[in-house]
C-alpha cells in the first residue's frame, strides 16, 4: 500500500433542498485514499455513505443535491469547482464507481457490447475495432466466458453475478485509479458474493488502484478492508484500521453494530442484539449528539453538545481527520471501555449520565 493520497476528502458537506426543508445528508465527512488501499464505510441506510460517494464524482441529484462546504482533491486537483465538462473527464478515466444495482445500471436496450464499446470511446480516441478489442479484454479479467460471444448479449441474459462483473469491467475499463463500489454484492448469493469480492481483491492488488467499498455486510469489510469509516447522520462517528475496529470499537454505535450480527461463538449467547430506536430525521437535524436517544452510555452532556472527532488510545495505524493525523478516532464523550464491549452495555456510568 502506498503512501501517496490519490484521494483527499475535508469536512464535505452535502444538502438537499426539498419542500419539507433542508435535508443534511453529509455533515464534515473527512478521509484520505492512497494507492493500493482499501478504505471501507458502514452505516445504516440513509447515514450518507452512497451520498458522499455521489458528490466525490459530482453526480448529485440537480438542483436539489449541492455541495455546499469542503473539498474534494484527486492528485491535489479540487473537483469540487469544476465545471460538468471538466468532471465527465475525470469520470470513468480517473474516479470510476459501480452502482448497488447492475440491472437498472445497465442500459436493457442495448447489447453489452454498445454499452462497454460506448464508454471507451467516449474518452479515448480509439477505433471500433480497437475498443471492441479492449473489451473482450475486460471480460476476460472479470471471469466472463466466451466473452467474445457474450458481448452480443443483452443484460437480462446475464445472471445478477454476470452483470455486476460486467459493471466492474466496465467502472475498469479506462484504469481509473480510484474505484468506488457502491454496495457491488447487493442481492448476490454467498457464492457470487464471494467471487465479485475476490476479484475486486485481486484487482485492487494487481493494478494497485485505491478503493473504497461501501456495504452493510461487517463481514465484508473485516475481509477487504484496510480501513474503515463508520458512518451515522451524516458523519463519520468512529474510524481506524480493520483490526482496531472490529478488536476495539469505542463508538456505542459501532459496538451496536458489532453486536446486531450473527456470531458463530456463542459471545451473545446465540441471540443478536439490535440497536433500540431509530436515525434521527436529518431534515430536523438533532441537537447534540445524533446518537443520544438510541445510546446507553449517553450523558447529559451528549444532549446538548456534538462530540468531535478525536484520537483515541490504542490505535495502530495513522488516518486523517479533518487534516489532523490520527490511528483511531471516535466523535464520543463516553466511549465505551474495551470490557464493555462484550456485555454490551455501561459496567460504570459516567458521571452526569442518564438513565
Amino acid at each position: 500500500m502506498s503512501d501517496q493520497h490519490l484521494l483527499e476528502v475535508r469536512d464535505l458537506v452535502v444538502r438537499f433542498r426539498t419542500h419539507d426543508g433542508a435535508v443534511h445528508a453529509v455533515n464534515g465527512v473527512s478521509f484520505d485514499l492512497a494507492a493500493g488501499e482499501t478504505l471501507g464505510v458502514a452505516g445504516e441506510s440513509g447515514c450518507g455513505k452512497s451520498v458522499t460517494n455521489l458528490a466525490i464524482v459530482g453526480l448529485l441529484p440537480k438542483p436539489a443535491g449541492r455541495v455546499e462546504g469542503g473539498s474534494v482533491k484527486l492528485d491535489g486537483r479540487e473537483l469540487t469547482t469544476l465545471k460538468e465538462e471538466e468532471l465527465r473527464k475525470v469520470r470513468g478515466s480517473e474516479i470510476a464507481m459501480i452502482f448497488q444495482d447492475p440491472m437498472t445500471s445497465l442500459n436493457p436496450v442495448l447489447r453489452i457490447e454498445e454499452q462497454l464499446i460506448e464508454t471507451i470511446q467516449a474518452h479515448r480516441e480509439v477505433t471500433k475495432e480497437a475498443a471492441r478489442t479492449r473489451a473482450i479484454e475486460l471480460l476476460t479479467a472479470v471471469g466472463v466466458a466466451n466473452p467474445e460471444s457474450r458481448l452480443r448479449s443483452y443484460p437480462h441474459e446475464f445472471s445478477g453475478g454476470m452483470r455486476q462483473r460486467v459493471m466492474i469491467a466496465m467502472a475498469l475499463a479506462l484504469e481509473p485509479r480510484v474505484l468506488i463500489a457502491d454496495e457491488p454484492t447487493t442481492a448476490l448469493d454467498v457464492t457470487i458474493q464471494a467471487q465479485v469480492l475476490d476479484l475486486l481483491r485481486r484487482l485492487t492488488e494487481e493494478r494497485g488502484t485505491a478503493t473504497i467499498l461501501v456495504t452493510h455486510d461487517l463481514g465484508v469489510l473485516a475481509g477487504m478492508a484496510d480501513r474503515v469509516n463508520v458512518m451515522y447522520a451524516g458523519a463519520v462517528i468512529e474510524s481506524g484500521t480493520t483490526d482496531d475496529l472490529f478488536a476495539k470499537p469505542r463508538h456505542p454505535y459501532t459496538v451496536g453494530l458489532l453486536r446486531s450480527i450473527p456470531r458463530l461463538d456463542g459471545e451473545t449467547g446465540g441471540k443478536l442484539v439490535p440497536i433500540e430506536g431509530r436515525p434521527p430525521d436529518l431534515v430536523d437535524a438533532p441537537v447534540g449528539c445524533s446518537f443520544y436517544a438510541r445510546c446507553a452510555w449517553r450523558t447529559d452532556r451528549c444532549a446538548t453538545e456534538t462530540p468531535a472527532l478525536l484520537p483515541i488510545d490504542g490505535g495502530t495505524g495513522p488516518i486523517v481527520t479533518s487534516g489532523a493525523t490520527a490511528t483511531h478516532v471516535v466523535a464520543c464523550f463516553n466511549p465505551v471501555a474495551p470490557a464493555e464491549v462484550a456485555e454490551g452495555r455501561p459496567l460504570a456510568r459516567a458521571k452526569g449520565a442518564t438513565q
